[in-house]
């Protein structure tokens, strides 16, 4: 294997693992709580310290299918009955299938805050490392809302018990933007006769689309999540730097786990930069000497062209010999016959 092969590997390698360490430190449920409180408008009012208490189990990161039929797992449990959640099981076959990135059950207050009225919601969070070029990320997000209702049947409904189906959100973060934006997409009803009410919940597949640039926002409420998020993220601060802003601002412990996956993620992608550096560094050398071949051969072109233009030789026959167009040759007899 070339050494080529094998840095594009390596990069390759690096740039997996980096991913799978953001979607880690987003899964925390310190941050999630953060996410919520700014995406769902039952969290508005809430500190992300309550919200942690809503999360339910621990989020799915990498290893729930969007693809359908995979999406869910069908078990029995001991006494025979059937339970049936997101599929996280043999995650290593098919490792080519597309996965959401986190998947998690949240449950929704209640206005009276009686415990047995409390209603459940799906939040997906997707980690993008800028916007896609190859495809349209807003068709992508509504594919991804789209899945995660049609995949609540047999799970969180069955037959046609429709109105059991969950409420979903597919929030959407993509880094290195040209600016800081956040974007709710929703279903609407328009009215094109006379009005009808229609029974049924407009609000059950909801979008959100964040854009976080690389620079740190600065200290501002409208700002709040995206500050915390490039805190997280970005490749652009410095560790410490993270973690007291992390501490100090959003009162989010900085436990063990945390510091060690901040700067496992730091230390890749450092190790991403450099290795990007010196495959500049190697293709501006090839291009270097491309680039000084090309002048020896274009000097060596203009030595021939004007020996033969001293012996007589007429501009077409020039051409013809050094097989270069009539107008090159014109002007490289003009440039040296100054």
């Amino acid at each position: 294997m070339n050494t080529e092969i094998k840095n594009a590997i390596t990069a390759a390698d690096a740039k997996i693992q980096y991913d799978t360490y953001a979607k880690r430190l987003l899964a925390q449920k310190s941050i999630l709580a953060n996410i919520l409180v700014k995406t769902v408008a039952e969290f508005k009012d809430m500190k992300p310290s309550e919200v942690v208490n809503y999360i339910e189990g621990e989020p799915k990161i990498g290893i729930a299918p969007v693809e359908p039929g995979l999406t869910n797992v069908e078990k029995t449990d001991n006494s025979g009955q059937r339970i049936v959640g997101f599929n996280t099981e043999n995650a290593e076959i098919n490792e080519g299938m597309i996965r959401f990135d986190i998947v998690f059950y949240v449950r929704i207050p209640s206005p009276d805050k009686e415990e047995n009225k409390l209603s459940k919601v799906i939040v997906n969070i997707e980690c993008q490392k800028d916007e896609p070029t190859a495809y349209s990320i807003l068709n992508r997000a509504i594919f991804y809302a789209s899945r995660l209702i049609s995949s609540q049947k047999e799970r969180d409904f069955v037959n046609s018990n429709y109105d059991d189906i969950k409420q979903v959100f597919s929030i959407w973060v993509c880094m290195n933007m040209g600016n800081n934006s956040m974007a709710h997409i929703h279903l609407t009803k328009d009215e094109i006769l006379e009005t009808y009410q229609w029974k049924g919940n407009l609000d059950l597949l909801n979008i959100v689309m964040i854009g976080i640039t690389n620079e740190l926002p600065e200290k501002d409420e409208k700002y709040e999540l995206h500050r915390l998020i490039c805190a997280l993220l970005s490749n652009e601060i410095q560790k410490n730097q993270k973690f007291d802003i992390l501490e100090k601002e959003y009162n989010i412990p900085v436990d063990t786990e945390l510091r060690e996956d901040v700067s496992v993620m730091c230390n890749l992608s450092l190790g991403i930069e450099e290795r990007a550096e010196a495959r500049g560094e190697a293709r501006g050398e090839a291009r270097g000497e491309a680039r000084g071949e090309a002048r020896a051969e274009k000097r060596n072109n203009e030595k021939v062209v004007m020996n033969m233009y001293k012996k007589g030789y007429t501009t077409e026959q020039i051409a013809e010999i050094v097989e270069l167009g009539k107008e090159e040759i014109e002007d490289i007899i003009k440039n040296n016959n100054r």
